[in-house]
């Protein structure tokens, strides 16, 4: 597949105005036998340069015109500039300042600090929050809280959009300097302020930060009307994922599964070549299980060598929060072996970055590719929809109560009490209303609740009665309970 070669020449160019051309020939570009992967917060994986396109690249060069406008602005600050300024932060600023004029949430810059956040989550743990983020309309959004997370725990939810950390505002920074004041050290604590879809007002939620372990597996069995069924969840895509993939399905093979539901739902993506892994095992080899599009239109395309399909349906769950590698997953397999697709809509991610280190432990991170599906299907922007569309109960999506120092009660009419309603009601408490206006019957709701919690029955909706409900319907969510989703993708198998 042919590079395009004037994005890769604007950075060797870049490299020689930053300290010599020999410093980067060797650390620039990998090869196919010194493959570099790509995970990050909204990252789609990796490609790799055959040893053809990297000396193309390289003769490009002679042809390329340098950059005087560059130069001679770096000159000008340092010599008229009334402060003094390191020569470093001038050369960083021009780097991001090229990546944020080409409008792509998804090309970073990532200094030093940046990259070992990046390694850590190659290894599979870090400290955090657990939420994975993107940068959509210049505000930093979240994609997907990860599984067992503080994030997952404390109720943030795809597209929830955060304005500002610890009373800073986010407004301005790039992907990763907001990042970095998100995480940090487990134990200690940062205040998010969102604004999420649907929500008149601004939402404030305190998170501890803990240890992030990115177990990406979950598998289970059951029967369902005597068929005994299979499901596997997927939470994001790491170097250990395919493997544990494989390694789980064929016990359920082995235990004689007569159908398969893959739940992606929340899975933010990660990296390219295991989702690869992942395709191979259930497409066959006589037509493309995925294809690679550059910038010049190319396409091309990549086949397993499968003989057989699978003797058993496939069902694959999606949501807002499915993004990249799970998208790929879920069209790929949806066009190429008719396995229904349950859920919602998804993210809508559908390009590839290269993570392309500058020599100083900094890396660019850079949109090289589209990936389509088998039969030329790009989701970018619009994502994947499901074969059948089926929403959460409504306190799914309920947002976190907001009490200040005065609790709400009776004849008080407020957002947050209507949030209190849902959440009672989801719990199974009996509520006549969910618009916001304290009825009766929702303080006798509330007296219920708060005497099955051993707590004051006040009939009050205060600060402490509004972290039980919420803690007590994370808890019924993460149980599974009312998961209409995962229901109608196990009943839908057989039919």
């Amino acid at each position: 597949m042919q590079i395009k070669k004037s994005l890769f020449v604007t950075m060797i160019i870049l490299a020689v105005f930053l300290g010599g051309i020999g410093t980067y020939f060797g650390t620039m570009f990998f090869t196919e036998d010194s493959p570099m992967y790509d995970l990050t917060e909204e990252s789609d994986g990796t490609t790799t340069l055959s040893e053809a396109e990297y000396q193309e690249i390289i003769e490009s060069i002679s042809d390329s015109v340098a950059l005087p406008k560059v130069v001679q602005a770096f000159q000008i600050i340092q010599e008229y500039f009334l402060e003094s300024v390191e020569d470093d932060d001038l050369i960083e600023g021009a780097v991001r300042g090229m990546l944020n004029t080409l409008d792509d949430p998804y090309s970073e810059y990532m200094d030093s600090e940046s990259m070992e956040r990046f390694n850590e989550q190659i290894e599979s743990s870090f400290e955090g929050i657990g939420a994975e983020v993107s940068m959509v309309d210049g505000r930093v959004t979240i994609v997907a809280p990860i599984k067992d997370s503080p994030a997952e725990k404390a109720g943030l939810r795809p597209n929830d959009q955060i304005l500002t950390v610890d009373d800073e505002s986010v407004e301005g920074l790039d992907l990763f300097e907001a990042v970095s004041k998100i995480r940090g050290e487990k134990g200690s604590e940062v205040t998010l302020e969102i604004i999420r879809p649907g929500v008149s007002n601004e939402i404030t939620i305190t998170l501890v930060r803990d240890t992030i372990p990115l177990e990406t597996v979950y598998t289970e069995s059951q029967e369902v009307n005597g068929d005994h069924v299979g499901f596997i969840q997927i939470t994001s895509f790491s170097e250990n994922t395919g493997a544990r993939f494989k390694e789980d399905l064929a016990t359920l093979e082995d235990e004689g599964i007569d159908g398969l539901v893959i739940d992606v739902r929340g899975n933010p993506g990660g990296l390219l070549p295991v989702i690869q892994d992942i395709l191979q095992i259930f497409i066959t080899k006589d037509q493309p299980y995925m294809q690679i599009e550059d910038g010049q239109g190319e396409v091309e395309r990549y086949y397993s060598t499968l003989e057989e399909p699978k003797d058993y349906p496939i069902s694959v769950l999606i949501d807002e929060g499915s993004a990249s590698a799970s998208e790929i997953l879920a069209i790929s397999l949806r066009e190429a072996i008719d396995a229904t697709i349950v859920g919602t809509t998804s993210f809508g991610k559908g390009t590839v970055q290269q993570t392309i280190p500058m020599g100083d432990g900094s890396s660019i991170k850079l949109t090289l590719f589209n990936w389509l599906s088998p039969e030329g299907t790009s989701i970018h922007r619009v994502g994947v929809e499901p074969t059948i569309e089926v929403e959460q109960p409504e306190y799914y999506y309920v947002a976190p109560i907001q009490v200040e120092e005065d609790a709400f009660v009776y004849n008080d009419s407020d957002d947050n009490i209507g949030f209190a309603q849902i959440m009672l009601r989801g719990l199974g408490y009996q509520v006549d209303r969910t618009d916001g206006y304290f009825s009766q019957q929702t303080e006798d709701a509330l007296i219920q609740f708060q005497s099955d919690q051993s707590i004051e029955e006040s009939g009050e909706l205060n600060s402490q009665t509004a972290e039980l409900l919420q803690v007590n319907l994370i808890e019924q969510i993460r149980s599974g309970e009312n998961d209409l989703q995962r229901e109608k993708a196990f009943e839908v198998l057989f039919q």
